[in-house]
């Protein structure tokens, strides 16, 4: 089985690719931006790589010639920063989908596997559980959840279109894992936060309402996601996540610390205005994207991919806690372990570029 994965030196894409490396009959085609230097090692010398831009308009014809003879795409590709240029973002996400559609039609591949999201989804609630039926719209005031629903509509036309198109949507919570640590602090802190005071493993006090409650899932038990909806073929959205659910007193009580009501309004305001400073690279419609998501039913993973994570919301809260305290991370240029202060400090205004 040969397949492509695109954006697959990131988070998922990483792990996705260790997973893979247990499997003995498959062939891995690599697309990213910035594609690992030759020889760096496990997981990503399982791939055979080429550089891709996928909002370039030239994107479509490259894409096609690398994705002939190519059995199914997992397309990992998404991008978050530098999120004071909205523009460049949905050039990448949303064009760059439309360019992947295009050069699969091109080249004759009719399986997709798609890393959708939580985000795709509308408002919902936060006292119970809701399937793969619950809107996908997104949430009007995040760029990010916008963009995920206007890719999942791209989606639906694209199978409309093509019958012989079929494509499993992966709708991930949170998604942790401890060699993204620094990938997480340089994408969503910035250079400004002391993550360095997170080594003692506590966190004193911790923001807490009854809107603020989101899902992970640790990035190995999503890597065996994508690997089963590969394997068996299975069509549709599949809710990822695992128990339990977190919110500010299960943070303070892993991490020793104390809950303290805070209005979302008044963390939306200290976001933006942190953002608008360009003191952190955050835009404000992520804490409206937290509050508002519903939470997600995964029984349909369980049901039909056979799917169950290993790996507890605990465990994997600790782990990137740990990684963002170290710095950890891997070989590729998104995930790289974290740099020395002074390249930090001069990396650029947070939200402004690619994160340094």
């Amino acid at each position: 089985m040969r397949i492509a994965i695109t954006g697959a030196t990131g988070n998922v894409g990483t792990a996705l690719l260790r997973r893979l490396a247990a499997e003995t009959d498959l062939e891995v085609v690599g697309l990213a931006r910035r594609p690992p230097v030759p020889g760096a090692g496990q997981p990503y010398d399982l791939a055979r790589w080429h550089a891709v831009d996928l909002g370039d308009p030239a994107a479509p014809d490259r894409l096609a010639g690398w994705l002939a003879g190519v059995d199914a795409v997992v397309h990992l590709a998404w991008q978050i920063q530098p999120s004071h240029d909205r523009e460049r973002l949905r050039r990448t996400n949303v064009t760059g989908t439309a360019h992947l559609l295009a050069a699969m039609r091109a080249a004759g591949v009719h399986r997709l596997v798609y890393a959708s999201s939580v985000g795709t989804y509308a408002p919902g609630p936060k006292d119970r559980l809701v399937d793969e039926s619950w809107p996908h719209t997104g949430v009007r005031r995040s760029g990010y959840s916008v963009d995920k629903a206007a890719v999942e509509d791209l989606l639906d036309g694209a199978e409309r279109d093509d019958p012989d198109l079929k494509v499993a949507r992966l709708r991930m919570g949170l998604v942790f894992q401890r060699d993204a640590g620094a990938e997480i602090a340089r994408y969503f802190l910035g250079p400004l936060v002391p993550v360095s005071l997170l080594r003692r493993g506590r966190i004193p006090v911790v923001p807490a309402s009854r809107r603020l409650r989101a899902q992970c899932v640790h990035a190995d038990d999503a890597a065996e996601a994508y690997l089963r909806a590969l394997r068996t073929g299975a069509t549709g959205a599949f809710n990822i996540a695992t128990e339990p659910v977190l919110d500010g007193p299960t943070l303070a009580d892993e991490f020793g610390g104390r809950p303290v009501p805070v209005p979302v309004s008044a963390l939306r305001l200290l976001a933006g205005a942190a953002w608008r400073a360009r003191l952190q690279p955050t835009e404000p419609g992520w804490v409206d994207l937290a509050a508002a998501v519903p939470l997600m039913d995964c029984g349909r993973a369980a049901e039909v991919l056979g799917w169950r994570p290993a790996r507890d919301a605990r465990q994997a809260v600790r782990e990137v806690i740990a990684g963002m305290a170290t710095g950890t991370g891997t070989a590729s240029a998104p995930m790289r372990p974290a740099g020395a202060v002074r390249r930090r400090l001069l990396g650029g205004l947070p939200g402004h570029r690619d994160p340094a």
